[in-house]
């Protein structure tokens, strides 16, 4: 787009550089030829209005003779000036026999080098100001009268006036094609860069997650078509090997459950009968039962991840945030640990209520495992609808782990963190995308973490 403009400024400015140079030109010349004609139609008049009609040269044998003319008898310098032909001429002056006579105007208002050509017998000319007005000041000499010189200026107002509207309109004109250069690059660039643009957008959303976007438009231009179709051809094998993948960890994880829970109820008959082990037993038996239930713990959220990226839609709705995040984080902690705003009492978001439940109900095991406690959760308007906060009682998150213990088994580096599997927040982060809204860690005022959600509500 700049690439346009500034292409059009310069052709534009070369133009009207070239127009106004010419017709600038052009205009001044006319100008200046009109004002020597005129001047000097009006000293051969004065010379007419002095002496008559000149005498022809009379041939007196071997040499030509001519009559020396002189005055009309009765006739005034001064009023044959003032009986001149009106033009326009600003002022008009004469030097003759050795006198000066003006109809108006000052001698010493004239460049003393143009008074002494024209009285040497040439055609002078001169751009000067006279009371601040632009004018050309002529002199020419009175035919047949050596040392007599007939002088005029002519305004250059309205030829100057001229021309700067001429300046104006070239620059009006050089600036208008500017901003149609301007407007074509952008047209020119967005249809060029449409293709890009889809590209962009696409790749964004294969980024989010969202690994069925195809580049269908690309396909067919001309330039990108062949990185569309490579690029939609990577689109479908990774949505392959993800669905795959899902496949496999739901199918494995489904194997599982059958010997895991063969395995929890035996823990819980052996727990049962704790009292009747031996000393040295009792330890081993804890540990186990401790890996037992972590175990189930992965399995079921890899059920869970499986769910999700084998296509589960759920199902929307209508649900009262408050009651659902109340009845969540109070069950997953044991204790009431909810407080709600009454502005927030009865918003209401179109929800998977099984997925908003597992969202609070993940936040919350998370602050009471790994985080010290659930210092509190909290329900209140803004953001996109409703904020739901969870604060926890560890030693905070460490700005560069803010992002990575969103990811599948990232863990923080800080203490007591680094027990957990990885996948609840990650579903945490799965969940709240699901419902078109937003998730982020920050240091909680009381110390230790705030886990903040944002979603959309009514």
């Amino acid at each position: 787009m700049v690439a346009y403009g500034l292409l059009a400024l310069g052709l534009s400015s070369v133009l009207a550089i070239v127009t106004w140079s010419v017709v600038s030109d052009y205009l001044t010349s006319q100008r200046e030829t009109s004002a020597v004609t005129v001047t000097s139609d009006n000293a051969a008049a004065l010379r007419y209005g002095l002496y008559g009609a000149p005498q022809p040269c009379m041939p007196a044998r071997e040499r030509v003779e001519c009559v020396t003319p002189s005055l009309l008898p009765g006739v005034s310098v001064q009023n044959v000036l003032n009986s001149l032909p009106s033009t326009d001429a600003a002022a008009s002056m004469v030097y003759f026999e050795d006198h000066w006579y003006g109809a108006s105007g000052q001698p010493n208002d004239m460049p003393p080098d143009l008074i002494q050509g024209a009285l040497g017998g040439n055609v002078m000319q001169r751009r000067i100001e006279v009371g601040g007005q632009p004018v050309l000041a002529v002199g020419v000499p009175v035919p047949g009268r050596l040392g007599d010189a007939f002088f005029e200026w002519h305004p250059l107002t309205a030829l100057d006036n001229t021309l700067e509207t001429l300046k104006i309109t070239l620059v009006g004109a050089a600036i208008a094609t500017a901003l149609v250069g301007l407007a074509v690059g952008r047209l020119a660039s967005t249809l060029a860069l449409r293709p890009l643009a889809e590209l962009t957008r696409v790749a964004d959303d294969v980024a989010r997650g969202k690994l069925d976007a195809r580049l269908q438009a690309a396909e067919s231009d001309r330039d990108l078509g062949g990185l569309a179709r490579s690029f939609n051809q990577t689109a479908a094998d990774l949505e392959r090997r993800v669905a795959a993948d899902a496949r496999f960890a739901g199918d494995v994880s489904h194997e599982l459950r059958t010997p895991l829970m063969t395995m929890l109820n035996s823990m819980q008959l052996i727990q049962n009968h704790r009292a009747e082990l031996p000393a040295a037993v009792r330890e081993p038996v804890e540990l186990l039962g401790d890996d037992l239930d972590r175990f189930r713990r992965l399995v079921i959220d890899l059920l869970e991840i499986s769910r999700d990226d084998g296509g589960d839609r759920g199902s929307r709705e209508i649900v009262v945030i408050a009651d659902l995040v109340r009845a969540a984080a109070d069950a997953t902690a044991g204790r009431p640990i909810t407080t709600v705003a009454p502005r927030a009492e009865f918003l209401m978001l179109q929800a998977d209520k099984r997925r908003l439940e597992r969202v609070v109900a993940n936040l919350v095991e998370n602050a009471e495992d790994h985080a010290g406690g659930c210092k509190g959760v909290g329900v209140e308007p803004g953001g996109l609808g409703v904020i739901i906060t969870v604060d926890d009682a560890g030693p905070g998150i460490a700005v560069e782990d803010r992002s990575r213990i969103f990811e599948r088994f990232g863990r923080g580096e800080t203490s007591g963190r680094g027990r957990g599997v990885g996948l609840g927040l990650a579903i945490v982060a799965r969940h709240v995308q699901w419902h078109q809204g937003t998730i982020h860690v920050a240091t909680s005022p009381q110390g230790g973490a705030r886990f903040t959600v944002e979603l959309p509500a009514k």
